[in-house]
């Protein structure tokens, strides 16, 4: 018996969008609280969003490795599949770096300098970035090539 419903092909294109939403609002609470110099809880915000959403970034690469192998893929979509492994690998260890640094920068040093702030703020952008990369190459598997998508004539 499995806790999916009978339409989802396993659980990464169920999980996979938690880590985007998760990591996007913690670059905005990050950038908001650069820009705004009242906005004292952003940082906060910020650093506890972070590492939840290397977390399910985490979750998202494992499901996804699992996914893999449950799905038809046609043989076109083999390299843009190992692509998309490749970024994911590279996305999820940037989100992991990103909160390690941004916890330990928060537990060693207080008030964290502005010049500090900014670079790790940069550093979140550039995994942002990555995971943009990321999702173009697994929405290309779906759209494209429909990996994990059920053929509408197959019913």
């Amino acid at each position: 018996m499995t806790l999916l419903p009978a339409w989802a092909p396993n659980l990464h294109p169920l999980l996979v969008h938690l880590p985007i939403g998760v990591w996007v609002g913690a670059v905005i609470a990050d950038l908001t609280g650069l820009i705004f110099s009242r906005a004292i809880r952003s940082d906060a915000a910020a650093s506890f969003l972070y590492p939840i959403g290397a977390a399910l970034a985490i979750c998202a690469y494992l499901t996804g490795q699992q996914a893999a192998s449950t799905v038809l893929v046609p043989g076109m979509a083999f390299p843009v599949l190992e692509q998309h492994e490749n970024w994911a690998l590279a996305t999820t260890i940037l989100f992991v770096l990103v909160s390690l640094l941004r916890l330990w920068v928060a537990r060693r040093v207080d008030p964290v300098p502005r010049t500090l702030r900014v670079l790790l703020a940069a550093a979140a952008v550039l995994a942002l970035m990555a995971l943009v990369g990321t999702a173009e190459r697994g929405a290309r598997l779906v759209f494209q090539y429909g990996v994990g998508v059920i053929n509408a004539g197959a019913r």
